[in-house]
């Protein structure tokens, strides 16, 4: 029988419930399985670290939010945020319950065809397309949303090369009540951007005006901004139908919704503070209901929700490599993974639970990477039992944006795996390798030999 190890009695303050004015209740539970698969055997299986994700979590997260929206509003439509994860396993899955694509870059535009989405179906978004993107784009009549007046005048330039009308939207952004206000991308609403960008458009022969969008930001706690976003949208578009006659036939009210991440200097967490789906869907369509269009020119609503649809449905298992004792005297954990791809952790204080069962006892730690750089920490003060070299952890909520956003710096990037329905756990991304940082290096002939 092995010998237990020693943990020395303490007291400790029982805390139950939320957050009080004593902290935040420790959260040292032990998670053993993703999705009935035990986390030691997929790291077995697979290395450490590891990300794993969720199929059925995936699936669940956006049937729940098309059916908010649907219940609440006739014409509805998802796109899904390639930047958030576009591993091709991941779109395809929220493809195959009906979602399209949504993009802010050529390649992430080429994926999306090579994925099987139709280019009517591909949303192109960002301000860096170049004319090569564009006449690709309006070749395939895929939506373009126009960011600033200089992409407007080109894509009227591209479309009498073309020859044809081209279908376009605009970004616009505007004062939601939240601040700062993200006034960086598209045209502003209050001084009268938007609709100088509008006229522009409609008496134009070249461009047909068929969508307004606008993405007001991200990790949004106040369903109330929608509400002001969409009212000055909907106006927009009743408007447009009044000065000109024309419908506009669809709002992209963007994304932004916040996952049960929480934020580094929430006094609450996540979970108990961020809004639910049904909260942003009411916000959202009942600004429309309540705009005055008639029937028929019902605007289709479309989204492009990322981080909410996905950020749960990602873990990051990882192991320690040593835990020493700092010159102040707190303690210091140190894990096989860093914010190189958990590059999250810099603006969210990620739950992590430990992977194998352990005492009643926890202690404050700090949760250092295993990176060269001072700046590779993923929690500054967490309260986890006692950790040994070669034990694992389980970081929660990180399939939004960490793994498009991960490094290959000082350690190379983990395999990812996708858990199915059927619990068959799917490598979806290899484990990178050497040859897989070196592949696309060339050497000049004269470095070849090197005398030391």
């Amino acid at each position: 029988m092995s010998k237990k190890q020693y943990e020395r009695p303490v007291i400790q303050q029982l805390r139950t419930g939320i957050t009080s004015k004593f902290g935040a209740a420790f959260e040292s539970q032990a998670l053993t399985h993703i999705d009935g698969v035990a986390v030691k055997d997929l790291i077995k299986e697979f290395g450490s670290p590891l990300f794993v994700l969720s199929e059925r979590k995936i699936r669940e997260n956006f049937k729940a939010a098309n059916r908010s929206f649907k219940n609440r509003y006739p014409k509805v439509q998802f796109a899904w945020s390639y930047k958030t994860n576009y591993l091709n396993a991941i779109c395809k899955v929220f493809h195959q319950e009906g979602s399209w694509a949504e993009v802010v870059s050529r390649f992430e535009y080429d994926k999306a065809i090579k994925n099987g989405v139709p280019p009517s179906k591909i949303i192109f978004n960002g301000p860096d397309k170049t004319d090569k993107d564009l006449e690709l784009a309006a070749s395939n009549h895929s939506p373009i949303h126009i960011d600033h007046f200089d992409e407007l005048y080109r894509l009227k330039e591209i479309a009498e090369k073309l020859g044809r009308k081209i279908k376009v939207a605009i970004r616009v952004n505007m004062d939601t009540g939240v601040y700062p206000v993200w006034d960086r991308f598209g045209f502003n609403y209050e001084n009268g951007q938007a609709w100088e960008a509008i006229q522009k458009i409609i008496n134009s022969d070249t461009l047909d005006l068929v969508g307004l969008h606008t993405h007001i930001g991200t990790y949004m706690l106040t369903p109330n901004a929608y509400a002001v976003a969409s009212s000055k949208l909907c106006y927009l578009a009743i408007n447009v139908k009044k000065s000109f006659g024309k419908v506009v036939e669809y709002i992209d009210m963007g994304g932004g919704f916040a996952s049960k991440n929480t934020l580094k200097g929430m006094y609450l967490k996540g979970v108990d503070v961020v809004p639910s789906v049904d909260e942003y869907a009411d916000a959202i369509t009942s600004a429309f209901l309540n705009a005055g269009f008639p029937t028929e020119d019902l605007p289709f609503l479309y989204l492009e929700t990322g981080r909410a649809l996905i950020d749960d449905a990602g873990f990051l298992l990882g192991s320690v490599i040593a835990n020493k004792r700092l010159s102040d005297g707190r303690k210091a954990t140190i894990m096989d993974f860093g914010v190189n791809i958990m590059f999250t952790s810099f603006w969210f204080d990620h739950k992590i639970s430990p992977a194998q069962q352990s005492g009643g006892y926890t202690e404050d730690t700090v949760l250092y990477g295993p990176l060269c750089m001072n700046i590779d920490v993923l929690r500054e003060n967490i309260s986890l039992p006692p950790l040994n070299t070669g034990d694992q952890v389980v970081v929660h909520h990180v399939g939004a944006y960490n793994i498009t956003q991960s490094m290959q710096f000082i350690s190379m990037r983990p395999a990812i795996v996708l858990i199915d329905r059927n619990g068959k756990a799917n490598v979806i991304r290899k484990l990178e390798t050497l040859e897989t940082l070196e592949k696309d290096e060339l050497m000049p002939e004269y470095l070849e030999k090197i005398d030391l």
